[in-house]
């Protein structure tokens, strides 16, 4: 499964597991980007991100912290 910048709850999910202890909440729009990039099944063109993608997937991993 190869992850896109759609897949903004799958990505939560990958995401919640790489950073158990992060609080989504407070997490850097930069840094969200880069451990998004860093996700081993992430397979998108990095420049193709904008804030409201990272916005919802922030959502989504405050979402699944819930």
């Amino acid at each position: 499964m190869s992850l896109k910048w759609v897949d903004s709850q799958d990505i939560a999910i990958e995401l919640d597991e790489q950073h158990p202890d992060i609080d989504p909440r407070y997490v850097r729009f930069t840094d969200l980007h880069s451990w998004i990039c860093e996700l081993q099944e992430f397979d998108d063109d990095p420049q193709k991100s904008n804030e409201g993608i990272l916005e919802a997937i922030q959502m989504a991993w405050i979402d699944e912290k819930d």
